[in-house]
């Protein structure tokens, strides 16, 4: 399984719900298994610059890039990049245990 997360910053706070909702129309991509957009609660002082997060999780890298390649995902960039400061992404291979 491949854990997708995304961090986001808003330009300007007042954005940041609207970010959240532009994002919110990926989860009707068919390709995760799991997903999720929530605003950061900036209780770790070393966290304040992050104001959202996607959590996905996808069955493997075909699924991943199948997500990124839907035409949702590319109408969703346009809209949410102009209104973001940060993105950091990660994705990584979830342990088996």
């Amino acid at each position: 399984m491949i854990r997708h997360i995304v961090f986001f910053s808003a330009k300007r706070g007042q954005d940041v719900e609207t970010i959240r909702n532009g994002l919110l129309a990926l989860a009707v991509i068919p390709h995760s298994s799991h997903f999720e957009v929530t605003v950061n609660t900036k209780v770790d002082p070393m966290c304040d610059a992050i104001d959202l997060v996607v959590y996905a999780e996808f069955a493997d890298q075909t699924a991943l890039a199948a997500f990124k390649a839907h035409p949702i995902y590319d109408e969703t960039t346009r809209k949410v990049r102009p209104m973001r400061e940060l993105r950091f992404s990660a994705d990584v291979v979830a342990d088996q245990r």
